[in-house]
């Protein structure tokens, strides 16, 4: 059977991956049809090569090499006739499929700012969004002869870009029309926190004002003025509002489209022998954005299609809309219930503890005996031992409150040890990876984060669990030597 996939992205690639992984008696024939014509890469990290922290080559993605895989990189797909069932490239050629999996991503969303619009499709100098590897490398070359970055977007990734120019030595402006940061995840308070932080790091945020033009001179950007009259002076936008899922090619192909391809909870488009995974794709819940969410859709429409019964995950929740902000000096973490515009639940009881001075902010919220949602700025320790609460759904005390007494000892808990961590505990929460599994790894001869990554995929989400994977493979360096299986 002929499958063809459309997207070489994060989910593309994954959903490839699982695929030819369940795929034990040869049903599929794989062609894949990627417009960048390079390896699959972790787009979640492009902010830490911003920031220096990562190299563009260390984001490469672990790919498989299959005979029954046909790869097409550089190559973008022009039109689908679900008539002929067939997919037509940009250079001509014509492939048919049986099944048809749109992994079509999303692109960035470029404000209509005076300014911004040259009439010719390409931005004024000095302007920049941060979606794809060719992005980073030219905002990394842009920081060299720039002093004055303005970021255009308060959302996770315009702070995490923030921060990342900061570290290059730039003063930046971070601009953002809500009246909180990350709004979607943090409330006023919480906002006002973390805002306090900024400045030391070289970050100066303006919130609850808009950007009303860009200034362009001789084609170069100059500066922006802003909705209360401003006008910040600045040789680099990087503008973080947010992304478009990417539908041209199913509109036209007929298939109903709204903020994405609309799919049902198994993935499936009107067309049954058609389906859309990840940042493309709109689901009846809405859910998008998130890489964690569209390895869900991946996986699951890979059992679907290859008759696999869905992988057991262990004692711990599904934790995509855990947010970990990867920015120097910036400690955030949310998850669960969170954000100013959460409803008013009866039934949830909500704790907080805010002390700006010492740039620290916690809020949990509780149903029952449940951790169902949590705001850590500045907590440490205790943001980690939120995350296991919430995902391992632990019991919480029967007062609330002494899940804010780590915030307030002046000698933190200690961290749980490898050791204790129990066998089934995700340690990659992205990818749904248990100490078990990174155990079994280690026995059969994984000794570095690389091999673990390729053994296991940890480390290949948000990065967030790398501290966490090096500290458990050193005790299993120490404690329990690898045996290479046989």
């Amino acid at each position: 059977m002929r499958l063809v996939v459309i997207g070489n992205g994060m989910v593309g690639s994954r959903f490839v991956e699982d695929v030819l992984r369940r795929d034990t008696v040869g049903k599929y024939d794989v062609t894949v049809i990627g417009a960048e014509g390079c390896e699959p890469y972790n787009r979640v990290l492009l902010s830490e090569v911003v920031a220096g922290r990562y190299d563009l080559t260390s984001l490469t993605l672990p790919t498989p090499h299959h005979p029954r895989l046909t790869v097409l990189r550089g190559t973008a797909a022009a039109s689908i006739d679900r008539d002929d069932r067939v997919v037509t490239t940009t250079d001509g050629s014509r492939h048919r499929y049986d099944q048809l999996v749109l992994a079509t991503g999303a692109a960035a969303r470029i404000p209509p700012l005076v300014g911004l619009d040259s009439g010719t499709g390409t931005l004024p100098l000095g302007v920049h969004s941060l979606r794809s590897i060719d992005d980073a490398r030219e905002i990394v070359a842009a920081t060299l002869n720039s002093r004055r970055a303005v970021v255009l977007g308060a959302g996770v990734l315009g702070i995490e870009a923030a921060s990342g120019l900061a570290q290059r030595g730039c003063a930046v402006t971070i601009i953002h029309p809500a009246a909180a940061l990350m709004e979607r995840q943090l409330d006023g308070s919480a906002s006002r926190v973390l805002a306090s932080a900024m400045p030391e790091l070289g970050i100066h945020p303006r919130v609850g004002v808009g950007a009303e033009a860009a200034v362009v001179a001789n084609g170069r950007l100059t500066g922006i003025r802003l909705t209360d009259g401003d006008v910040v002076e600045s040789d680099l936008l990087l503008v973080a509002t947010g992304t478009i899922a990417n539908t041209e090619l199913a509109a036209e192909a007929g298939l109903a489209c709204e903020r994405g391809i609309l799919v049902d909870d198994s993935a499936s488009t009107a067309d049954a022998r058609i389906f859309a995974v990840g940042d493309c794709a709109q689901p009846p819940n809405g859910a998008m954005g998130l890489v964690a969410l569209g390895w869900d859709q991946a996986r699951a429409l890979a059992d679907r299609l290859t008759g696999t019964a869905p992988r057991s995950r262990g004692s711990d929740a599904t934790s995509s809309d855990i947010v970990r902000v990867k920015a120097h000096g910036l400690d955030v973490v949310t998850m669960g219930v969170c954000g100013g515009s959460r409803a008013d639940d009866p039934a949830q009881r909500t704790l907080s503890l805010s002390d700006p001075d010492a740039g620290r902010h916690v809020e949990v919220v509780v149903s029952g005996d449940r951790l169902v949602g949590a705001t850590c700025i500045g907590a440490g320790q205790l943001a980690a031992d939120l995350v296991a609460a919430y995902t391992r759904r632990t019991p919480v005390p029967s007062d609330p409150a002494r899940l804010l007494l780590t915030a307030l000892s002046a000698t933190p808990a200690a961290p749980t040890t490898p050791d204790a961590l129990p066998d089934d505990s995700s340690v990659c929460r992205c990818n749904s990876v248990t100490k078990a599994e990174i155990m079994t790894a280690h026995a059969c001869g994984a000794r570095s984060v690389d091999d673990i990554a390729r053994a296991t995929r940890a480390t290949t989400g948000c990065g967030g669990c790398k501290d966490e994977v090096c500290g458990l493979l050193s005790w299993l360096n120490e404690h329990a030597p690898a045996t290479a299986v046989v």
